[in-house]
């Protein structure tokens, strides 16, 4: 019994979805330069495909303005008739590309993207799609190719603006924003849809672009037929492949979003592995690129769905309405698509987060300011290469710089204190100290030069702690073989304490540590927390001592 209600309230939740996507998926369509209906194709293949193999088990796979506009701008550059096996095409591949990254556990890499970065690149796409649909409400064709250059275009030529088709695009325009705070919510785009069609079926005015006057609307079921390989480009690969790390991307968010029932962990690699399976489908299909919808996946929780029968629901039920209600599409305005887009686009800029991270300042600012203004500037796969090398370099800048070197005395009581570091070595005595950060790369040299400097003493000894840092690269043994060796060049001797046995063997097999001899001295750690160091401390002490009692 408890197996027929979850079902039945999957059934609800998909069927519930399926009416929504109805909308979405045309405007989506309309968006990218194809015929809407390839939109609808789409939410009927993927989902149900995608749906068997996601471990996102509340995760809803339909079409996506981010997907949408890079594919849009992928196939841009190819004539009207061939525009169509274009899409499929790209399609197919980025679906490969997203079971290639689910294969190789690719989702483990998503959370090295900066939280700015990942901000501002979602937020640039719905700023870009926003902007990008003003022209289409308003019914104008612009000339200009990028968003930012049409939306200006737009303003300086409101002479030649069609206001019967700004009237009824109005019309969907209040009734969303209307209905966003009542009962009626979930069902605010389908009513969108519907009023001022009827609307336009009965006043017919004027000027009015209607989905059927930019194609023609088939019948029946989604036609097979297998994508278009003499289509194929360099550029047009290179776009698939960024169209699969958008929808990657995105995907990850919403995983982590949306928990499952069952109290289970989605798998990002997972989730893009369903996500490539549901895109290769649709490539089949006539479909359009999908992915994972925020705002879908946030209705799919809220209207009571179970398991992942919703997200089958959703295809079969759209299926259906494919089926039923085909030649009504066509009677559509294109003015109320861009509406609906415009609204959803609105609503997915994070505001709040944008301001928090501006506040925030620094690097943060610079790189979410940077992003944003990529997306806004130049193509989505534009973005996604800078945002990915963005997010690099702002890694190796931070790890080479978060290194700290502070002093630590021992007291009588054997109680250790951290104090700060010392400037300067002392003469025939210890100087103790502790590196917290890695010490990989151009952090090892953060690190030689945070450390005071070997030759300001005679007969030093110095003791620094390694605790914490299991792994260390060739340039760390360097610049400490280099330190060691300057120590030793002033009759001093440096002690390595803290080290993991792994740690203290790739130490030891470096030639250059080989050639210091006595310079250099590793003490390993022991299962005692402050075991190593104390016996460290107390060979340095011994040292200084048969030092001074030698002179």
């Amino acid at each position: 019994m408890s197996r027929l209600r979850s079902l039945a309230s999957d059934l609800l939740a998909g069927l519930t979805n399926a009416v929504v996507s109805v909308p979405s998926g045309m405007a989506t369509a309309a968006l990218t330069g194809v015929n809407p209906v390839y939109g609808l194709y789409a939410t009927v293949v993927s989902p149900t495909v995608g749906g068997l193999f996601a471990s996102s088990q509340l995760m809803q796979i339909a079409t996506t303005g981010a997907s949408a506009l890079t594919a849009g701008q992928a196939i841009a550059a190819y004539p009207g008739d061939e525009r169509g096996p274009a899409l499929f095409l790209l399609v197919g591949m980025a679906g490969l590309f997203l079971i290639g990254l689910g294969l190789v556990r690719a989702g483990r890499f998503v959370r090295y993207v900066s939280y700015p970065v990942m901000t501002a690149f979602l937020s640039g796409v719905a700023a870009a799609l926003l902007l990008d649909q003003t022209a289409q409400f308003a019914g104008y064709s612009s000339e200009l190719s990028f968003t930012l250059g049409a939306f200006v275009d737009l303003l300086l030529s409101l002479n030649e603006v069609s206001w019967t088709t700004v009237a009824v695009g109005s019309i969907a325009l209040a009734l969303m924003i209307a209905l966003a705070r009542t009962p009626l919510a979930n069902g605010a785009s389908l009513v969108a849809l519907v009023v001022p069609t009827v609307v336009a079926f009965w006043w017919r005015p004027d000027g009015v672009e209607l989905v059927r006057d930019v194609s023609d609307i088939p019948t029946g079921l989604p036609p097979f037929a297998v994508p278009d390989l003499t289509l194929l480009t360099p550029n047009l690969v290179a776009s698939a492949f960024a169209l699969a790390i958008v929808i990657a991307v995105q995907g990850a968010g919403v995983s982590q979003a949306v928990r499952n029932p069952d109290g289970s962990r989605p798998d990002p690699s997972r989730d893009m592995f369903a996500q490539g399976l549901g895109n290769t489908a649709a490539s089949f299909f006539h479909g359009m690129p999908t992915g994972a919808s925020v705002g879908q996946s946030a209705l799919n929780r809220q209207v009571g769905a179970r398991s992942r029968f919703a997200m089958i629901f959703h295809g079969l039920g759209m299926l259906v309405i494919i089926l039923v209600a085909a030649q009504l599409v066509g009677l559509v305005p294109m003015t109320v698509l861009a509406a609906i887009l415009m609204v959803a686009a609105f609503q997915a800029i994070k505001f709040s987060a944008l301001g928090s991270i501006w506040r925030i300042g620094g690097s943060a600012r610079w790189a979410m300011t940077v992003t944003f203004l990529a997306t806004l500037l130049t193509s989505v796969p534009m973005a996604v290469a800078l945002g990915v090398v963005l997010t690099l370099v702002l890694f190796l800048l931070r790890a080479g710089e978060a290194v700290e070197v502070h002093g630590l005395q021992i007291d009588d009581d054997e109680r250790v204190h951290m104090v700060e570091r010392p400037d300067e070595l002392r003469s025939h005595a210890v100087t103790v100290l502790d590196v917290d950060g890695s010490l990989y790369f151009a952090a090892a040299r953060t690190l030689r030069e945070r450390l005071p400097p070997a030759r300001s003493a005679q007969g030093a000894a110095v003791v620094l702690r390694l605790r914490g840092n299991t792994d260390v690269g060739a340039t760390f043994i360097e610049e400490i073989s280099d330190y060691a060796q300057q120590l030793g060049a002033n009759g001093g001797r440096l002690y390595l304490c803290g080290s993991t046995t792994k740690l203290a063997l790739q130490i030891a097999r470096s030639e250059r540590v080989a050639l210091l001899g006595d310079e250099l001295v590793l003490v390993p750690a022991e299962e005692i927390l402050g075991a190593s160091l104390r016996e460290a401390v107390r060979l340095a002490d011994e040292w200084v001592r048969s030092q001074e009692d030698g002179a």
